[in-house]
């Protein structure tokens, strides 16, 4: 198996708010929505995509339920510190729950913390070390 991920998929609880919270409140753009699964353009990256939360559970053969820290965080590396105060800003704005504000971080990077209303947790970084990185945007 190689160190790729075809595609993301996240179980919502309802998927016509969190369409929102993405599109209205970060400007994603839906690529196909086929009512019980939306995808998003990807700019060549791996595709993110919603389905409902129970349906997605029964499908890999577990439970719904559950909350707290699930061992994942997604992470969004930009070009500079001023887009990471813009994302978080937007997210905030949009309904997210600030994590860790944007601020300095303990390595020398700069970044923040959100969750979306569904719970997944999205770590914003910049780093002015090294030019290789995982650049979304």
């Amino acid at each position: 198996m190689k160190a790729h991920v075809s595609s993301i998929l996240l179980g919502v609880r309802d998927m016509d708010a969190a369409k929102r919270f993405y599109t209205e409140g970060l400007g994603w753009k839906i690529k196909d929505d086929y009512g019980i699964s939306v995808f998003f353009e990807s700019d060549g990256a791996s595709p993110v995509g919603f389905y409902g939360r129970d349906g997605l559970a029964d499908q890999v053969g577990t439970s719904p339920e559950g909350s707290g820290f699930t061992g994942l965080v997604l992470t969004y590396v930009v070009r500079s510190e001023k887009r990471v105060d813009e994302i978080i800003a937007e997210a905030q704005k949009a309904g997210a729950t600030i994590l860790k504000p944007a601020g300095a971080l303990p390595w020398g990077g700069y970044g923040g913390v959100f969750a979306d209303p569904d719970g997944y947790i999205w770590s914003l970084g910049y780093s002015g070390h090294g030019t290789d990185q995982p650049y979304a945007e």
